[in-house]
């Protein structure tokens, strides 16, 4: 029974976490990478804000 308690609220927690980033490519996003410090960034990051946040592609659908 501990264990299941465990497993759901770990998957709950996770979640709940990922539920609040928003869409790569999206406006609030290039704007949460405006606030993170380039450094911090990997390679996919820096080529996704390039291509949506300067080039002003839009992102597709999946």
């Amino acid at each position: 029974m501990k264990n299941l308690l465990a497993i759901l609220t770990a998957t709950i927690a996770v979640l709940t976490l990922t539920a609040c980033e928003p869409k790569r490519g999206s406006d609030a996003w290039c704007k949460k990478m405006d606030g993170i410090p380039k450094g911090e960034w990997s390679f996919n990051d820096a080529g996704d804000y390039t291509k949506y946040c300067v080039l002003n592609q839009k992102p597709e659908d999946k």
